[in-house]
């Protein structure tokens, strides 16, 4: 009997460990009494339905006493549904509480929205107390007189919570900008407009809108820099002459192609015009053999005309070797 007693004392005792085990497992108890302490009612349901989802407590126990302490009237479940989504909890508190300091409206199914759209939702609130000055790249453009200007900006921005999801970032802004500047020197007469009166730019950029559709309020556009750059409009006529140049040199050597091919070819018949008449000059002896054997050229004719030949060539010589000799004499 007293045998029993023990075993049955045993397995009571080894039941009960194994029950506070568990319950020690699925109920932190010390973040549960942490969570009465600081006036937030947290259910041992809640807290093992945590760890049941794979959750751990301290991810949603230590947002929500901090959201309790601000006066955020929030509970358990919306701060699960949204860590569930795949949402930053404590980054969503934050942004809350420091929206409520700085008195901007802000609920929390936005800041949830905005942080599932990826957006630092903390940062935007921050951003919206304290703007942002955004710096863009030197912006070249050039102006009616072919001047180039380098111009640098600085805009000041503050966040629009409203439109922050599905509102573009600081790249939109940043290339909005530079058309404008763009805009503004490309329609300036002289670059000295735009030397003398650098807030030209600044005017005419922010009359346009450019924060529209954005997730960001512009406050103010500042040049920080302006630099004349390049003679765009010398370069250019530069560049035009020298193409000037090349087409006129291709025209000319064409002509002179053409020329050179005219003449070659002056060269060819003048040659064929000497072919033909040394073969008609070869003709001649057989003419007047022929003639001589058809009794048509008598002998004395014969020589009468090679008297003649050697006369007219006699001639020729002489005429050649005074030429010379009288021009000089002239001269």
């Amino acid at each position: 009997m007293a045998n029993n007693s023990m075993f049955f004392l045993g397995f009571v005792v080894v039941l009960v460990i194994l029950v506070l085990a568990v319950l020690f497992h699925f109920i932190p108890f010390g973040m549960w009494v942490r969570a009465m302490a600081s006036g937030v009612h947290v259910s041992f349901r809640s807290l093992i339905g945590m760890r049941v989802r794979r959750i751990k407590p301290d991810k949603l126990i230590d947002p929500l006493i901090k959201a309790t302490k601000a006066g955020l009237q929030l509970n358990i479940t919306q701060l699960e549904t949204h860590f569930l989504a795949g949402g930053n909890v404590d980054r969503v508190i934050n942004a809350l509480i420091a929206a409520q300091r700085a008195n901007i409206p802000m609920a929390y199914e936005k800041a949830c929205a905005i942080d599932l759209a990826g957006r630092d939702v903390f940062q935007a609130v921050q951003m919206s107390v304290t703007p942002k000055v955004i710096e863009t790249p030197v912006v070249a453009a050039i102006a009616k007189d072919g001047i180039e200007l380098r111009a640098k900006a600085r805009v000041t921005v503050r966040t629009n919570i409203e439109r922050l999801v599905g509102g573009a970032g600081e790249e939109t802004i940043i290339a909005r900008v530079g058309e404008g500047i763009v805009t503004t020197v490309g329609s300036s007469e002289t670059h000295k407009e735009v030397l003398e009166n650098p807030d030209l730019i600044s005017r005419t950029v922010l009359s346009k809108g450019l924060d529209a559709g954005t997730a960001y309020e512009i406050l103010s556009i500042d040049i920080a820099d302006v630099d004349v750059g390049r003679n765009v409009g010398a370069q250019l006529q530069m560049d035009q002459a020298e193409a000037d140049r090349r087409i006129a040199q291709a025209k000319a050597e064409e002509r002179r192609a053409m020329a050179v091919a005219h003449e070659q070819e002056m060269k060819a018949s003048v040659q064929e015009m000497r072919a033909k008449v040394v073969e008609a000059e070869a003709d001649v002896p057989r003419a007047m053999a022929e003639a001589l054997r058809a009794g048509k050229l008598g002998v004395l004719d014969y020589y009468q005309m090679k008297n003649t030949i050697a006369d007219t060539d006699m001639r020729d010589a002489i005429a050649k070797a005074s030429t010379p000799h009288g021009s000089s004499e002239k001269k």
